[in-house]
């Protein structure tokens, strides 16, 4: 069957408007816990995160409305990252674990994320399944068989133990100066918390979310704030996370943005040297910068490219025995200690190399040269098919001809808005504007 509900990462929309409906999730809670209740003899349970959208209250209400219908028992996390619901998903022996996020996008936004009792994202083949179940309903439990519901306090604590243990034994953080940026998100608390245990001086933003504010002009999507904060304050280092903490963007003490790239360059090189990178090759998406793959061409290691999301890094990864891999947006994931991308653990990482080497941020934070690159997102209509019209697939086949030589174009349907992403790169930079203006306005025409 088609695929309705689920995108890239999760069910994601507008928060009351279908699939992002309290009567869909409540629909969806159900057949997640039927789907994950395969041992009928022992008690279940769920672990339930979320950011800090207004529209988190009612998808949480209506998930563990769902699930504790089949007998699942619901253990409620509240505002705590994505990352940590994958850790305390297998930490605390859950059947299922889920975050009710939407990430990076607008606060009218909201998604729902699932982890399996592995702590991983789930597998197409899952996601289908649930789907499918969702269509045709779910038999409930008797009523001596619902599952309970509670509240727990602990949940981002254990998270931040887990955090605190990946540095090198007996580390500290004295003496650098920080700026995070929590995008009015999850990691509100976690991550200043976190860093002040550490001995960092702390200089917090996008502490105060207040249901509507979250990623608004902040985070990882928006890094001016936390720029001119870090240069302003003298700081060492800035830490842009997203609203749900599972990505990050750096800034080093000049005030300069480092992406997703630059830091898997670096923690590439290092633990390739320290004997640490597994299978001798970093997992990233078609997104990635061509310049990083020529770094670590230089290097001897290679780059393993994927369809974008964090889900099909982390699966190649599983497959290919790999330990290190990512997107370009930030998302980074070290499955020696996590089971999805983690903001604030790439950032610990970071801060660790920092302080084995006495370098600053700044000469860490550009390894590489990145090839010229454009991105143009092109909204469209609902209902249309922009890549399906003639004319835009003779501009793709066009720019491709165009940039064979000396680059390469990636264009995609975003899993998560209505949006056609035009990425192209080119050592010629004239050429590569023309390629993307051209196909972004056959786009335009096309999705009305």
């Amino acid at each position: 069957m088609g695929r309705d509900l689920f995108g890239t990462d999760g069910v994601r929309g507008l928060a009351n408007t279908h699939p992002m409906t309290a009567d869909t999730a409540l629909r969806i809670g159900a057949a997640a816990g039927r789907y994950f209740r395969r041992d009928r003899g022992r008690a279940h349970r769920v672990v339930i995160g979320k950011d800090t959208r207004l529209s988190g209250y009612m998808f949480e209400n209506a998930l563990t409305a769902g699930l504790t219908s089949t007998g699942m028992n619901v253990l409620l996390l509240g505002p705590v990252p994505t990352p940590a619901v994958g850790l305390l998903t297998v930490s605390m022996r859950a059947d299922l674990g889920v975050m009710i996020s939407a990430s990076h996008n607008p606060a009218e936004d909201n998604g729902i994320k699932f982890f399996g009792p592995d702590g991983f994202k789930l597998s197409d083949a899952a996601e289908e399944e649930i789907e499918r179940m969702v269509a045709e309903g779910v038999e409930p439990a008797q009523a001596g068989n619902i599952g309970r519901a509670k509240r727990i306090d602990e949940g981002r604590f254990r998270y931040m133990e887990r955090l605190k243990a990946t540095l090198p034994h007996g580390m500290r953080l004295d003496g650098v100066k920080v700026v995070v940026d929590c995008a009015h998100g999850a990691a509100y608390r976690t991550a200043p918390d976190l860093l002040w245990e550490l001995g960092a001086d702390v200089v917090p933003l996008g502490t105060a979310p207040n249901g509507s504010n979250i990623n608004d002009k902040c985070g990882s999507t928006h890094p001016d704030a936390c720029a001119a904060a870090v240069v302003a304050h003298g700081a060492d280092l800035g830490i842009c996370l997203d609203g749900d903490a599972d990505r990050v963007i750096l800034i080093d003490e000049t005030g300069r943005v480092a992406d997703g790239d630059q830091v898997m360059a670096l923690l590439a090189s290092r633990w390739s040297e320290e004997g640490h990178l597994k299978g001798g090759a970093l997992v990233a998406t078609v997104m990635s910068n061509l310049g990083l793959e020529q770094f670590l061409r230089a290097r001897g290691l290679r780059l393993e490219r994927t369809k974008v999301g964090d889900r099909y890094v982390v699966e190649r990864m599983r497959e290919g025995g790999f330990n290190l891999g990512g997107e370009q947006s930030g998302h980074i994931v070290m499955t020696d200690y996590a089971t999805t991308g983690d903001g604030l653990m790439a950032a610990l990482q970071f801060i660790v190399a920092m302080v084995k080497t006495g370098k600053p941020a700044s000469a860490l934070a550009a390894q590489f040269d990145p090839v010229p690159q454009m991105l143009e997102n092109v909204r469209y209509a609902a209902g249309s098919d922009p890549l399906g019209a003639e004319a835009v697939r003779q501009a793709i086949a066009a720019g491709e001809r165009r940039l064979a030589a000396n680059g390469r174009l990636v264009i995609r349907k975003s899993g998560t808005e209505p949006l056609i992403r035009v990425m192209a790169e080119c050592e010629d930079e004239g050429l590569m504007r023309e390629v993307v203006s051209g196909i972004v306005a056959e786009v335009e025409a096309a999705g009305g």
